[in-house]
């Protein structure tokens, strides 16, 4: 392939709600353009953009995936994105890619969450956004339907440049608005010019089309003061200022165009292509990115070949046979094979390694890649978010934010001796994935593997199996319980034993009280030596080792206080372990006197949900033990965040739930902040449950 500068590169990034066929539509777009020769089908699991083998055995896209072609002497970087919500990571990295995003939009089923989720991550990153109404060959599909969705739910913005003609239900031609031309596809997808609609066709056809020609020529006239004038003194424009101002309009965020196709007839793909290439702006118009200097200076990096490298690694992935592959996306200079290189993430040095362009999962190797362009690297140990830069004009560029991990289950190896190599395992592909995280819970010592979802960790659990052979099986997590006391008692606590030889003997009093502590707070108020001095420390000793478990149901004991008041010893039977075992007998009789309780944890709950279904949310939080503390208007209209307190042997599912009941549109953030007296009428369950977790 040969080398293309910054004005003759398209980034493309394909997003949009699960289902509505953002794969197809890449297919089509590549095998038009004759970058394939053949059109791969997602139900038969031979696309170029799904290939992984969970991919194909789900029959939908669970990884970012790219490819390129040349159309119209442009070089178009095709970049595949994920449309479930549990790889929502995937699809951020897809758009901060991107110099224009394609919003894929079913024209069965229209406007859905993860058409608003990728619009608003556009809109967000200040990326130019195209609509495409896809699967137009459906029987169900409806276009004029969708396009009154759009503008009803994205604005004023939402401008048609190519449109269907139907006449009984079925499409029978395609417009485009800007050539003002209709086209007809046989079989193949291969477009004919056919005859405008004329009232024979549809008399309110022909007005809609007269009014949408309208409503195109006000968005652009809208994009400069000359052409504004030139509309409102009637006059039509030229096809070339319509292309301008559309153009114009979408690098300044105010034309969102909407087109419309069919992936599997192919009819609209090529009108698409010369969307891509007339009104989509290269990196080179559009992409002026402001990083930082190791002083705290701003600085704005250009889209320049000639200025000093600056790189951005916006994707890795853990490959087991290629190794790390780093998707970098070169915003200025020239990035090439073997070139040193500073990564300011970590003020290292390392060359760069081998350069390879992808289409799916074939390589191309190339020594260099000029800016506004887009390769991996093999072999670095760069990780996402990472800036590299020449060193002589060291900056660092905005990182990109992921949503937290909000589902966690617990790690079981299913073969001993694995612990370490599904460690390792586990620690690459969160390097991969940063939407996923892997750390040990330090109160119930169980390894916990967090992500968006179900099927996003069911993903990662089958990754690992598939790509290190590692094994794992996933557990709801255990819930950190405690004990505690709830009045003061004083018990004698006394070990004697005799056997040949020296016996055993300890004998203490203490005072056992609740107080405001994790850790025991132990104190001795012995008088005229009735427990030597030396044998202080066992009793601590034995008291701490004690309390990791209560009388109640085993769990560790906090909020207790200790206070050795009295004892005897013996002055040839009396050792440290006698002393430590007087200690345990004090305690165990202490707490069973002291009214023990179980503590559970209560977390903080912030959860952000649609209007409409702020009813639901507080009765399924009353349903969970949860204490609605507060409302508040969201940053977003149409959004309530409702604050409460939950405890949290209550959320462990709430994150599948939220989703359905909000249809994905409902977020939150849910953390651990004290201990609450577990209700009486749940202690016995807990008991058992525990109990058996012990067998």
């Amino acid at each position: 392939m040969k080398k293309y500068d910054a004005t003759r590169i398209k980034n493309i990034t394909v997003a949009g709600h699960a289902g509505s066929g953002k794969t197809s539509l890449c297919e089509a777009l590549m095998y038009v353009s004759g970058a394939s020769d053949r059109l791969g089908k997602v139900a038969d699991g031979n696309t170029i953009f799904d290939y992984n083998p969970e991919e194909v055995k789900k029959k939908c896209s669970v990884y970012t995936s790219m490819a390129n072609f040349e159309k119209d002497d442009f070089k178009v970087n095709i970049i595949d994105t994920p449309g479930l919500l549990d790889y929502a990571g995937e699809m951020i990295e897809g758009i901060y890619a991107a110099s224009s995003v394609i919003i894929t939009v079913s024209g069965k089923s229209g406007v859905k969450v993860g058409t608003h989720k990728a619009y608003d991550k556009a809109v967000e990153m200040g990326k130019p956004r195209m609509f495409v109404v896809t699967k137009l060959d459906d029987d169900n599909a409806n276009f004029n339907n969708v396009l009154t969705q759009l503008k009803a739910e994205f604005g004023p913005t939402v401008c048609p440049v190519v449109v269907p003609v139907i006449a009984d239900r079925k499409i029978v031609s395609y417009v485009n608005l800007i050539e003002m031309k209709a086209y007809k596809y046989d079989d193949k997808g291969n477009a004919v010019e056919a005859d405008m609609p004329t009232a024979d066709v549809s008399e309110k056809m022909e007005y809609r089309i007269d009014g949408l020609v309208e409503a195109v020529s006000e968005a652009v006239a809208e994009t400069d003061e000359a052409l504004f004038e030139k509309f409102f003194s009637g006059e039509p424009f030229t096809q070339k200022e319509l292309i301008d101002g559309i153009h114009k309009g979408m690098n300044e965020g105010v034309i969102t165009p909407v087109a419309c196709v069919s992936s599997t007839t192919l009819a609209g793909v090529d009108m698409l292509l010369k969307e891509i290439s007339l009104l989509m702006p290269a990196p080179s118009e559009k992409e002026k990115i402001v990083g930082e200097t190791p002083d705290g200076d701003m600085i704005e990096v250009e889209c320049n070949e000639n200025a000093p490298l600056c790189a951005f690694v916006f994707k890795t992935v853990a490959d087991p046979f290629v190794g790390k592959m780093s998707f970098i996306k070169v915003v200025s200079g020239v990035l090439k094979t073997g070139k040193e290189v500073v990564n300011t993430t970590t003020g290292n040095s390392e060359k760069v390694g081998k350069l390879v362009y992808l289409c799916g999962k074939k390589q191309e190797e190339v020594t260099e890649v000029g800016c506004g362009d887009i390769v991996v690297a093999t072999k670095m140990s760069c990780q996402t978010n990472d800036t590299l830069c020449d060193p002589s004009r060291v900056v660092m560029l905005e990182q990109m934010t992921f949503p937290k991990p909000c589902y966690h289950m617990a790690v079981k190896v299913k073969a001993q001796g694995d612990e370490s190599k599904i460690s390792g395992a586990i620690s690459r592909i969160c390097e991969e994935d940063k939407t996923l995280s892997y750390r040990r819970d330090p109160e119930t010592n169980e390894m916990i593997l967090s992500g968006l979802g179900g099927v996003h960790l069911d993903s990662a659990v089958s990754k690992l199996k598939n790509d290190f052979g590692a094994d794992i099986s996933l557990e709801v997590p255990k819930i950190a319980y405690k004990e505690t006391i709830r009045k003061k008692v004083k018990v004698q606590g006394r070990h004697k034993k005799q056997s040949g030889g020296h016996g055993q003997y300890g004998d203490v009093w203490i005072e056992f009280e609740p107080c405001l502590s994790d850790e025991l707070v132990f104190e001795e108020k012995v008088f005229g030596g009735a427990v030597p001095k030396n044998f202080f420390p066992a009793v601590e000793k034995g008291l701490q080792e004690s309390t990791k478990r209560g009388v109640l149901a085993g769990f560790p004991v906090v909020g207790l206080k200790a206070i050795l008041v009295d004892g005897s010893y013996h002055p040839v039977d009396s050792s440290e372990m006698a002393f430590k075992m007087a200690a345990s007998i004090a305690y165990k009789e202490g707490l069973r006197q002291a009214e023990p309780v179980i503590l559970e944890p209560i977390g903080a709950l912030n959860v952000i949900v649609p209007d409409e279904n702020t009813g639901d949310i507080m009765g399924e939080l009353n349903k969970r033990r949860g204490r609605v503390l507060g409302m508040n208007p969201a940053d977003k209209p149409g959004l309530t965040e409702v604050i409460a307190e939950v405890p949290m042997s209550e959320m462990q599912d709430f994150a599948l739930l939220l989703r359905q009941m909000t249809q994905g549109r409902g977020e939150f953030t849910f953390e651990k902040v004290r201990y609450e007296q577990l209700p009486p009428q749940l202690v016995g369950d807990v008991i058992a449950k525990n109990a058996l977790a012990d067998i």
